[in-house]
């Protein structure tokens, strides 16, 4: 997908389960990024859950105050990905290989082609590699999410400067 026209916006959309701890963190992240290399008027970025358990809530507070230590706002409240989403986004990032088989289902055979596995862009883990959910560990999995959040967000955002000549 090239950016074949001027003043085009790339839609990003970052899913997890409840969207409450994974999806807002790599949203903040991403956002944080962005914001560094001033490519907010080119990129933007959102965040769903495949499930609705948490509807309307913000992000987790140990994922706000883990991101917080480092720079970074988590501005997200909870939604339920939906159909129409697949339209809206031209990046669609799952943080496991379940919420990539929830969003491919989705999908029913359309857009696939926009679904990604989050950390298949980062450079250092394996193909297929997810970001663990760490709502029932302690925080130094609110910590790990971060590192693996960064690592591969910063490879996407390589690959949105490259691929569409930002």
């Amino acid at each position: 997908m090239q950016n074949e026209r001027p003043g085009m916006t790339i839609q990003l959309c970052f899913v997890c389960l409840g969207n409450i701890c994974r999806s807002p963190t790599a949203e903040g992240v991403m956002l944080h990024l962005i914001e560094q290399r001033g490519l907010s008027h080119c990129i933007k970025v959102d965040s769903a859950g495949t499930g609705g358990y948490h509807l309307g809530e913000p992000a987790d507070p140990r994922s706000v105050q883990a991101a917080r230590r480092r720079g970074v706002h988590l501005p997200s409240r909870a939604r339920q990905f939906e159909k129409s989403d697949f339209k809206r986004f031209d990046y669609i990032l799952a943080m496991d290989s379940s919420n990539l088989q929830a969003l491919e289902r989705l999908a029913a055979g359309q857009h696939l082609g926009k679904i990604h596995l989050l950390r298949d862009f980062d450079a250092q883990s394996a193909r297929g590699s997810s970001v663990p959910d760490p709502y029932y560990g302690g925080d130094r999995g609110f910590e790990e999410v971060l590192d693996q959040c960064f690592e591969a967000c910063q490879g996407l955002l390589q690959h949105l400067i490259q691929q569409h000549q930002l």
